[in-house]
This record gives C-alpha cells, sequence and structure tokens, in this order.
C-alpha cells in the first residue's frame, strides 16, 4: 500500500468513471483502496487508451445548469460531495454553450493522476475474471458496460438472472480545419452562453428539404455493422445510433438531433434551414468537433460517404469514425439493497452503468454512492443514504426500485438505463407552486418551469442536509 492506514483495503474493480470516483470517495474518507483496471492488461472494443475515466461516447456531461435541469443539480450535488470526477472536468471544461464538456485527453488525465498520487490509492494493472473473492470482504464492483465476457458469466451464475444487454453507439470526430466555414457557423441553439461558453459553442451545418430527404435515404440504405449473436438487444433511446431513429421515421431527425429550432443561418439570415447537423467542440485546442446525436453502425466506408453529403462537411476529414459496443447491465432493483449491495453477498456492491443507470455523470455519481456506503461500512459507521428529493437520491431510488412489475411477460423485467431526469424525482407538496404576483396567465411551460426551478432548489438544499450525515439507512427504511 502507499501509506499505513488502520483500516483493511476495500477492492474497487473497474477504472472507468464510477471506479475511481468510487475510489476517491473511499480514501477521502480516510480508508484505503485497491483500484483493479485490466486496459493495460487487456483492452477493450470500445477503448483506446488506458488511462483511467477514459470517454468512449461524447465529450459532453451536458448541462450545468443547477437551477432548472436535472443533470446540472446532479453535478452540483456532486460537487458538494467532493466529487473527483466534476473538479476534473471542471479543470478540462471547454465551450459549449450551456453544456458542460471537456478535453477528453485532458480529463481522463487529470483523473489518472489524482488517483494514482492519493497516497490511500493503489491501481493494479490485472483483468478480475470472476467475482471478487471471499477474502476481499468489502468490494464495489464498477466494470460498466463493458464487462468482460468471463466476469460477466460470473455475475450471472451468482444472481441466477439473464442479463439485459443495448447497444452503445459512438459518434464520429471530424477535424475542424475540413470543415467548410464557408457554409457553416458558429453558434449555440438559441444563443444560450452557458459555462465557459460564447453563445457560439457549436459549428452548424444547414440543409434545404431536397438534401434532407437524400441524407434520410442515404442513412436508411446504408451498409450497417451486423448484428450476428447481439440482434434483438433493446437500444437506449438515449442513445439510438442515427441511422435507427431515421427508421422510425421521415421527420424523426428534424426533432431530435437535426432540429433547426433556435439558430439562424449567419451566411443567410433570411431563409430558415429545414434542418441542422451540429457539430460541439471535441478537445481543449479546438481542433476536433463530434457531431451532435451521430452515434452509428454505419460501416466506416458509409459513414464517410454519406456524412460528406452534409452541407459544409463535403471535404470532411474525420479523426474517429463512429462505432458500436455491447452494453450490460443488471437487473438492480430485484439483486441489489438500497445501499448498492448484492443481496446474495453481504460485502459486494456494484456502481455505474451495470447498475441501469445511463451517462456519464450518472454513472460517476452512483461510483460516488458506492464508495460513501462501503467507506461508511469499513468504519463501522450508519450508511447514509441520499434523501429521495436530491438528484443522488432519486437515481439511487430508481436502480433499487424505479421499475415496474408486470405480470403480462413472465420473466420480461421492465427495468431500463436510465438517465437523471425530473420524473424520478417526489412531487413538491401542493400548493409550492404559486403564481407570480402580476402575472395574468401562469400554465404551461412557465408553471413547468417554476416547478423544476423549485425541485432543483429543494435537491440542493437536501443534499447539503444529507451531506451533514442527517439521514440513516436506518431511518428511511
Amino acid at each position: 500500500m502507499n501509506t499505513i492506514s488502520s483500516y483493511s483495503p476495500i477492492h474497487v474493480v473497474g477504472g472507468g468513471l464510477a471506479g475511481s470516483e468510487a475510489a476517491w470517495q473511499i480514501a477521502s474518507s480516510g480508508v484505503p483502496v485497491i483500484l483493479h483496471e485490466m486496459r493495460g492488461v487487456r483492452g477493450t472494443d470500445a477503448h483506446k487508451t488506458d488511462g483511467l475515466a477514459e470517454l468512449v461516447c461524447s465529450n459532453s456531461f451536458r448541462s450545468d445548469d443547477a437551477t432548472s435541469n436535472a443533470v446540472g443539480v446532479i453535478h452540483a450535488e456532486m460537487r458538494m460531495a467532493g466529487s473527483l470526477i466534476m473538479a476534473a472536468a471542471d479543470r478540462c471544461q471547454v465551450p459549449a454553450g450551456g453544456a458542460l464538456a471537456v478535453d477528453r485527453d485532458g480529463f481522463s488525465e487529470a483523473v489518472t493522476k489524482a488517483v494514482h498520487d492519493h497516497p490511500l490509492i493503489t491501481v493494479v494493472r490485472e483483468e478480475i475474471t470472476g467475482l471478487p473473492p471471499s477474502d476481499w470482504d468489502l468490494a464495489i464492483v464498477a466494470t460498466g458496460p463493458l464487462t468482460a465476457p468471463s466476469l460477466a458469466s460470473a455475475i450471472q451464475a451468482e444472481t441466477g438472472e439473464d442479463s439485459l444487454a443495448f447497444f452503445d453507439a459512438i459518434a464520429p470526430i471530424v477535424y475542424r480545419e475540413s470543415i467548410d466555414m464557408d457554409i457553416c457557423w458558429y453558434q449555440s441553439r438559441y444563443d444560450k452562453v452557458g459555462p465557459g461558453g460564447t453563445g457560439k459553442d457549436y459549428i452548424n451545418c444547414p440543409m434545404d428539404e431536397a438534401q434532407y430527404n437524400a441524407f434520410v435515404d442515404a442513412l436508411i440504405s446504408g451498409d450497417t455493422v451486423g448484428f450476428k449473436e447481439w440482434e434483438g438487444t433493446p437500444y437506449f433511446d438515449g442513445c439510438l445510433p442515427i441511422e435507427v431513429m431515421a427508421e422510425r421515421g421521415r421527420e424523426t431527425l428534424r426533432h431530435g438531433p437535426m432540429k433547426p429550432m433556435g439558430l439562424t443561418n449567419a451566411h443567410n439570415p433570411t431563409v430558415k434551414a429545414y434542418a441542422v447537423v451540429q457539430l460541439r467542440q471535441d478537445n481543449a485546442l479546438g481542433t476536433l468537433y463530434n457531431m451532435v446525436g451521430f452515434q452509428t453502425k454505419l460501416k466506416y466506408g458509409a459513414q464517410a460517404d454519406i456524412f460528406r453529403m452534409i452541407p459544409g462537411l463535403e471535404n470532411a476529414e474525420f479523426a474517429r469514425l463512429g462505432g458500436l459496443h455491447r452494453n450490460t447491465y443488471i437487473n438492480s432493483p430485484t439483486l441489489l439493497d438500497r445501499s448498492l449491495t448484492l443481496k446474495s453477498r453481504p460485502g459486494l456492491r456494484f456502481a455505474g452503468q451495470i447498475t441501469g443507470c445511463e451517462g456519464y455523470v450518472e454513472s460517476a455519481s452512483v461510483g460516488l454512492m458506492a464508495g460513501r456506503f462501503a467507506a461508511a461500512e469499513r468504519k463501522g459507521e450508519a450508511i447514509s443514504l441520499p434523501p429521495a428529493t436530491t438528484a443522488l437520491g432519486a437515481l439511487l431510488g430508481h436502480i433499487t426500485g424505479g421499475h415496474i412489475v408486470t405480470d403480462e411477460e413472465p420473466g420480461k423485467r421492465s427495468f431500463q438505463p436510465m438517465n437523471i431526469n425530473f420524473g424520478l424525482f417526489p412531487e413538491l407538496q401542493p400548493g409550492s407552486i404559486v403564481k407570480p404576483e402580476g402575472v395574468k396567465r401562469f400554465r404551461g411551460k412557465d408553471k413547468t418551469i417554476m416547478k423544476r426551478q423549485l425541485i432543483a432548489r429543494r435537491a440542493l438544499a437536501d443534499c447539503a442536509t444529507w451531506l451533514g450525515q442527517e439521514s440513516t439507512l436506518a431511518e428511511s427504511a
């Protein structure tokens, strides 16, 4: 170990966002950690490096608005709890309108350095092929959506449950210098500035109706990667391949990632684009831009041909083309207790996307909670659960109990991966939403905005109280 401690170490399997965050939270509490990461010994289908917390999909942590956006709220709560992932993201931020986006290489390097430099964390590069051995009395499995087959089989054998899986697709990245700015222009939707942004943080590529229809036709007929044994695996709607969205209806893309609302063509302000493709800065230097919402399972040759049909990208050079990987998660509401411990094996917790959360910050936040819970258990302290009114508590509630039991299809789960959203939070107390003085009509969008603001305000206040350790597992059971 890197330092002397009176506590036995807690083992964390997996050095992604969840595992790195769990290790950090444990070590920050004064308990030593052994972090096991297989990259460096064995790679995955999606990772390119052996750095901790490598981002393999988007470089965006999504909205950083803690006043009325659920993702921004969980950002704020994680910062309050001393999150390593959020600290690294803040240090490696790149402009992205109202979103928090990062230089992916700098972010991974920052997390890796912080973990390696912590005196209570030891990183071991090895593949864990089965469940943690019994002499690891406290352990966290945070192997993410790319869990190695041998470990997945061991989990399946232990739980007696069939694991569910879905495809997670990766968006292409374009070299900035190859984008034609005589056609494209810089603008954030509705000119939103956001943290670290200017209101001109996206490159926008306009399409007229004929160009859009030709593009949709090409997507639908494009050559895609075969599914083979993965055939029939359900997609997560938040990360649908662009061609799958196109197949769902000709107008789907215009109401999704290619919506033209809130954008005005700087080269032709009087003509409204029929559809718009947006690219977001992907690194601190501003030399790389990723195609927003363009996750894909198209074969590489088809990607280059089809995406160069987009106005302004006719001569695009790709630093990385899109790809596809499998995502596996367990039936957490059935298998885990409220402190993320496997019911069949005390002391063994799960964290991150393997639990059925979706998204970078959600994965890291579950690691944060699992780390805090495990550290408390090691120290003989009461395990403190975040209130359901917080973003952390709302997500934990979904993972450990947020599913609908149905008798219509025996054996089929209704539990599905979920991003944090206001639908997971408890309702406000009756009478909380009051029409502002002087406002004649107060309904619809205005009322929804106020509701979200009140939920966000309540969440942050209750999170501050929770971090004072006032709500214990026993009290909230």
